[in-house]
């Protein structure tokens, strides 16, 4: 198990995600400055995602540069009622293709992928949130139709076309948002490029340094953890309870991990300026950053946990699936995230067993708040189901970041199973009250 953690932990896209820093503080510097045109803030976003591009991911980029041409071509070509679902059709077809060259080097040829493609999935992920995000708010008629589709329709020239789709070219591959960072919408992206800097020095000094603090802080505590996790036992020599300790301090080590991926990407997109709460016009989609890390180590709620755990892309798997589903819309949210994380067994496990988990903690918890009245009681009982909430979450997240067959039959045969079977079984006797209840 320590062979994918080691890969997992040692990723590029940080150390990229850092180098990008002086060219985000480069571009608020630029648009303090009134001879720093609107053409040219989309044309730096633009090259600069580029270049970052081609630096992380090599001749994979080009892997991301054909999609996101292909979209902006899609968006001139079709009607604001069709745009969507092609480009959804196209976007989602595209990154299923390359996670199954992925799935091929994996399974078939049993060799460890390239680090630039696996940067290149990831952007690609990424990339898909933004095309469809995108699609969305010009069908819903927040992004102008005449906009999305006009432009190619009238006998405008050549060069006034390309132009005109030169802020869909650079909102799709800009850099702060190409490797990492909480989805920014298009509204969002073309109010920062269009206005003016919204960070103040002072301001902007001091919420960088407390986001760098918090990221020191998080790496010093996973250099503890990974050692006791390295040198302990792993799921495959473990025994009985120890494999919950086990289960547990690895997601533990995951989760940090996360968390300080997220603030390093929160922060480069703070730097140049798109996630600032300053200078947000009306109607505009709040920014919302992917860690809320009080709130998921402290909360009892597996359903609370789901929609703070990376708040951007939980946001935008409910506009896309929830919210557009007529039959089971959580268990068609979970489905289309597996796929859309690569349909690797463990992701399709996990994620099947998380909608189940998200489904019975809603029965639980109304159950719980019409029946536990005493103070102390509903003491007691937010500790036993915070730790289980903790118990069970730590088996999904090792369930969907293992790769072999092998290591998730060791999770399942282990006792961590039994926190998730005690969920589905009070689920079931719960349903059948409540259907009597009904």
């Amino acid at each position: 198990m320590m062979d994918w953690l080691q890969l997992f932990f040692l990723h590029p896209v940080s150390f990229y995600q850092g180098a990008a820093f002086p060219f985000a503080l480069l571009f608020n510097y630029l648009c303090i400055m009134d001879s720093f045109s609107t053409h040219a803030r989309y044309l730096f976003l633009l090259v600069v995602g580029g270049a970052l591009a081609v630096a992380a991911m090599g001749s994979f980029a080009v892997l991301v540069f054909i999609p996101a041409l292909c979209t902006v071509v899609l968006i001139y070509s079709l009607g604001p009622q069709d745009v969507h679902r092609l480009t959804f059709l196209f976007q989602m077809s595209w990154q299923t293709l390359c996670h199954l060259g992925l799935h091929y080097t994996e399974y078939y040829l049993q060799e460890a992928p390239s680090t630039r493609f696996c940067v290149t999935l990831s952007s690609l992920m990424l990339l898909t949130q933004r095309v469809t995000s995108l699609s969305l708010d010009i069908r819903e008629g927040k992004v102008a139709a005449a906009t999305a589709g006009g432009g190619i329709r009238n006998r405008s020239s050549l060069s006034e076309r390309l132009w005109g789709a030169l802020p869909y070219f650079s909102y799709l591959l800009f850099f702060p948002a190409l490797l990492g960072g909480p989805l920014c919408s298009f509204q969002r992206f073309q109010a920062r490029v269009q206005g003016p800097s919204s960070l103040y020095p002072r301001h902007s000094f001091w919420a960088l340094t407390r986001r760098g603090l918090q990221i020191l802080g998080l790496e010093c505590l996973k250099v503890v953890v990974r050692r006791a996790v390295s040198t302990g036992a792993g799921l495959t020599d473990c025994r009985q309870l120890q494999c919950v300790y086990v289960t547990w301090s690895t997601a533990g080590l995951l989760k940090l991990t996360y968390y300080s991926h997220w603030l390093l990407d929160d922060s480069l997109l703070y730097a140049a300026g798109f996630g600032s709460e300053f200078g947000q016009s009306p109607g505009e989609e709040g920014y919302i950053p992917d860690a809320d890390i009080w709130t998921l180590e402290t909360t009892h709620r597996i359903a609370l946990f789901t929609r703070k755990w990376n708040q951007s892309t939980a946001r935008w798997l409910r506009r896309l699936v929830f919210q557009q589903g007529r039959t089971w819309p959580l268990l068609q949210t979970f489905v289309f995230s597996a796929w859309w994380h690569g349909l690797h067994p463990g992701q399709v496990f996990g994620f099947l067993c998380w909608a189940v988990m998200v489904e019975a903690d809603y029965l639980i918890h109304t159950f719980a708040n019409v029946f536990i009245r005493s103070g102390p009681m509903r003491v007691l009982y937010r500790t036993l189901t915070w730790a289980h909430t903790q118990l069970i979450l730590a088996y999904i997240m090792l369930a969907v970041e293992v790769r072999s067959l092998s290591s998730l039959w060791l999770l399942w045969n282990s006792y961590n199973s039994v926190f998730p079977t005690v969920y589905c079984i009070l689920l079931f006797v719960l349903a059948k009250r409540k259907h009597k209840f009904n």
